[in-house]
């Protein structure tokens, strides 16, 4: 029985019910389940069997993060030039060619980095949205890297079926056979889908877009995805250009038409939803449609802010998600939450989002979004899924308030525990060989320029 005690902790955030904030504070976690919260549980729990101590002084601990969105292989294409000022439409018609070069390999080593990069900014569960398989990539390429890195991880068999010819975004040789698409994803939800309370790995369906399939492919998804039990996510109401494309193609706003195809429910989150309306917002409160909000992402593609404070304030389960890392050009989660918080302001005045419900957004709103009601909280009988973060050091030097780590803290973990197993230490990732992979990865893209 193996046994992990975070001890002494300056403050832990718990995100239960109560919201309650700890000082002085340990969290003991038995078989990768936090068993007890609290002060000097060293007493109140004696070892059951091998104990490791983590010392927690000068820490801030929060639940681990969770993403609720990214294109993981993007980690090969970061600031490509042709796409670095382009809108939506234009930075995806400069990158097609180049992910149809792609392989198995620079999908498994692109995912292994994003998971790092995600693990080092406090993130411990992610989802991944993968639509695209060119020569023999497949969906288990990902999943094996996830299974090395240590994250728990949440993969979406993604798909396009409309191409160039047919009046879709994509080129032709990214677009696949309808019928293959469905039949691919019972196999990846037969093999890798746990259902289970702690599981490692659940499996999603996930049609790219509006603009890159068929209504039937939307509508038959959600069918399979509801026979077999899990749930459903794809891109909506992005931008500008894509509220046109919708009213254009369908005579419809997005909202109506993700309803009129089976595409609400707390079993389904949309990406973006940055162009939603108040009757939009109103039809995924009343149906509790998730949203993934990315707001690096919006930023850097000029796709405006997303009226999140409409959405929490209508009760819409909001989470965030880093998207790809060519879109955003990072992966770090903790400065999602950050971003997520100043946009509001912006948008709406100082008050608008306090630092602890941007953080409230990026750990238990996230885990609510993905149905993983096991995670996002520090609580007895929740997942030992745990980021640590050392407040003694430069950036928060002179904080009056350590625990509002999105105002001034770190912007990476000390430490990080998935199932209460480190996957990263003293600011290092141990899960595996991160050096090595960063020289693969290079090669890979020094590769695809020649």
């Amino acid at each position: 029985m193996a046994e992990t005690l975070i001890r002494n902790a300056d403050y832990i955030l718990t995100q239960n019910e109560a919201r309650e904030e700890l000082r002085g504070a340990d969290v003991l976690i038995r078989d990768g389940v936090i068993v007890g919260v609290g002060v000097d549980l060293e007493r109140a729990y004696p070892a059951q069997g091998p104990r490791g101590v983590i010392d927690a002084r000068g820490c801030v601990v929060t639940p681990g993060l969770v993403n609720t969105h990214h294109h993981l292989y993007q980690t090969l294409t970061r600031a490509v030039p042709g796409g670095q000022d382009a809108l939506l439409f234009g930075w995806l018609k400069t990158l097609y060619p180049i992910w149809a070069g792609f392989g198995p390999e620079e999908m498994f080593v692109s995912a292994q980095i994003g998971l790092a990069e995600l693990a080092l900014s406090g993130c411990t569960l992610t989802s991944d949205h993968l639509y695209l398989y060119p020569n023999g990539a497949r969906l288990d390429d990902t999943i094996a890297a996830a299974q090395e890195v240590g994250l728990r991880f949440h993969p979406t068999r993604g798909a396009m079926s409309i191409g160039e010819s047919d009046g879709g975004l994509p080129p032709d040789s990214l677009v696949e056979r309808e019928a293959d698409i469905l039949e691919d994803c019972i196999r990846v939800i037969d093999a890798h889908n746990d259902p289970s309370e702690g599981a490692m790995v659940r499996v999603g369906v996930a049609p790219c877009s509006p603009f890159s399939v068929s209504r039937d492919l939307m509508r038959d998804a959600a069918a399979l995805a509801r026979d077999k039990g899990v749930m459903l996510h794809t891109h909506l109401a992005e931008n500008d250009e894509d509220i046109a494309y919708s009213l254009e193609t369908f005579g419809c706003r997005p909202g109506q038409y993700a309803e009129d195809l089976g595409w609400t429910g707390d079993d389904v989150w949309h990406a973006h939803c940055v162009k939603l309306d108040g009757r939009e917002i109103d039809l995924f409160a009343r149906s509790k449609t998730g949203v993934a909000h990315c707001p690096c992402s919006n930023c850097r593609l000029g796709s405006g802010i997303a009226p999140v404070r409409a959405m929490r304030d209508a009760g819409v389960p909001v989470g965030l998600g880093v998207d790809g890392s060519a879109s955003n050009d990072a992966g770090s989660l903790i400065g999602e939450a950050r971003q997520t918080m100043l946009l509001q302001r912006v948008a709406l005045g100082a008050d608008a989002m306090s630092a602890r419900e941007a953080l409230e957004i990026a750990t238990r709103g996230g885990a609510e979004v993905l149905g993983r009601h096991d995670c996002g909280q520090i609580a007895p009988g929740k997942r030992g899924d745990i980021a640590i973060w050392d407040v003694t050091g430069v950036q928060s030097a002179g904080s009056w308030d350590p625990a509002a780590i999105l105002l001034a803290g770190p912007t990476q973990v000390r430490d990080l525990l998935v199932e209460g197993r480190p996957v990263v230490a003293d600011g290092r990732v141990v899960s595996f060989d991160l050096r090595g992979t960063i020289v693969r990865q290079q090669q890979l893209v020094q590769a695809m320029q020649s």
